[in-house]
């Protein structure tokens, strides 16, 4: 189902793409998994299951074992005695060996990869193929550099694993997710009891996959399964020392009520409402080209997603012209043919918060608009949304949407954008766009976001730290400073 320009639906100089899509054959699925538990597969204590769902068609892809209080002592232990063994005595320049053998065999086995996220996620298969899986494998390329050189890393001379770490990773990137959080730790010496987002379990079950190929020794990763239960079990398990939660601003907030007056060290990366700030003089059509990838890139669930656009009142109605005409070529639709730029929703739970949070902007007096589309029968959709006259008393101006919609408020001056970029309760990512090296600078300077992209948004690289301010949480991941998460005081 496509978005179509003008153009295109008047018949005018019509350009029809033919289908392309993925094969799924290469996603070689089981099923039904069980827990990867101490470098194998085994069932659960409890026995009890869930079926993990297509999100674009609504077809069930397998099934998935839920993991207990049970489940979860067994996973600590077996990484508890891999960091008391093997794993904790081992030289820096060994582990950096098992981190590059992950890192090529993710390259070796990046289609299936790209197609398992795809099918379990909603995503387009390419970004999936050209965004997720080449970033993950970077990861582990990246903290396999870092492994044998931990003391020239500034944490001291004798810096020292802190030992099990607990993590729990979103449903937005499963696989880049759990690359983000095993690399560092991996690197550092910690063994690691990782606990996927109950919507997309698959590829870091096919990651556990991977992990046996490398023969990494048994017990340093174990990967559980379930619902916000088992991830509760695992945060507050005490043979757990280190909590990394990527999620919700809520969610994270009881986290950190579990883990304070413990011995356990804990790094949140949570919500955010950036700030896309677009001045005058910025290069027009590239700034167009970043604010669509700044919100509709992944359907918007991404937690730094540029969901607020303050442009320059000057150029304000000209820059949310060639906003629309830009939407209108956009293609929604199967997230397996490699034509598809806008997927499908993740879940129906987050469709409904989506759309409640839409018709909220409409009650407030928002001007809502979207592109011509039909939506597909099944699956879970919503198109790209754009809404203007945007207060910053609204709701859609304030609470994290986590879906394709934009809110538009304009500025006068540098100061007005400051301040309505910091209006928030959010901390974690922001945009510029000027021709302007000092303004940039100058601007940089004065948000209060963990990351400030210039000319761009939505760029990662492992080298660089990632993280926020206020109810986005705080610790940093990715660089150099990803490292001391994970290394003791």
């Amino acid at each position: 189902m496509a978005l179509e320009p003008e153009s295109t639906r008047s018949g005018a100089h019509a350009f029809n793409y033919s289908p392309a899509p993925e094969s799924r054959a290469v996603a070689r699925l089981r099923t039904s998994y069980g827990l990867f538990i101490d470098g194998g597969f085994v069932e659960s204590i409890g026995g009890a299951t869930f079926k993990t769902v297509n999100p674009s068609s609504e077809e069930v892809l397998a099934e998935v074992t839920s993991a207990g209080p049970g489940d979860v002592a067994r996973a600590v232990a077996a990484a508890r005695r891999a960091f008391e063994g093997p794993w904790g005595v081992m030289s820096g320049r060994e582990r950096a060996k098992y981190l590059y053998r992950i890192a090529r065999l993710i390259q070796e086995r990046s289609r299936e990869l790209a197609v398992v996220e795809t099918l379990d996620n909603g995503k387009p298969i390419r970004e999936s193929r050209d965004v997720d899986v080449p970033l993950a494998a970077a990861h582990f390329f990246y903290y396999a550099g870092w492994a044998d050189k931990l003391e020239h890393a500034g944490f001291g001379p004798s810096p020292r694993a802190l030992g099990v770490a607990g993590q729990v990773i979103p449903w937005n990137f499963p696989l880049l997710m759990a690359a983000w959080k095993l690399a560092p730790a991996l690197a550092t010496g910690n063994t690691c009891v990782l606990k996927p987002a109950e919507t997309t379990p698959l590829s870091a079950l096919v990651l556990a996959d991977i992990l046996q190929q490398a023969e990494l020794p048994e017990g340093v990763v174990n990967i559980l399964t379930g619902d916000g239960a088992t991830g509760a079990a695992l945060v507050a398990h005490d043979g757990v020392d280190k909590v990394a939660f990527t999620g919700s601003t809520e969610v994270g907030r009881r986290i950190a009520e579990i883990v304070a007056g413990t011995h356990k060290h804990l790094t949140l990366e949570l919500g955010g409402k950036a700030a896309n700030i677009v001045f005058a003089d910025a290069p027009l059509d590239q700034a167009v080209e970043g604010i669509v990838n700044g919100i509709f890139f992944n359907q918007g669930h991404v937690c730094c997603a540029g969901s607020r656009l303050l442009v320059e009142e000057s150029v304000a109605s000209t820059v949310v012209a060639m906003l629309k005409r830009r939407l209108a070529t956009l293609r929604l639709g199967d997230p397996m043919d490699k034509n598809t730029d806008i997927g499908a929703i993740n879940s129906a739970e987050q469709l409904g918060r989506i759309v409640a949070l839409a018709d909220a902007g409409e009650d407030e007096g928002a001007e809502r608009w979207s592109p011509p589309c039909t939506l597909p029968e099944k699956g879970w959709w919503f198109p790209p949304t754009v809404f203007t006259d945007v207060s910053p008393s609204h709701r859609i101006a304030r609470e994290e949407i986590f879906g394709p919609v934009l809110s538009v408020l304009t500025f006068r001056t540098p100061d007005e954008a400051i301040e309505k970029a910091n209006n928030t309760t959010y901390g974690l990512s922001a945009g510029v766009w000027t021709e302007k090296g000092s303004r940039i600078l100058a601007m940089a300077s004065r948000l209060r976001a963990g990351v400030v992209w210039a000319n761009t948004f939505n760029r990662f690289d492992p080298a660089s730290p990632f993280g926020g301010f206020k109810e986005s949480g705080f610790g940093r991941e990715g660089g150099r400073q990803g490292l001391g998460a994970y290394l003791d005081d």
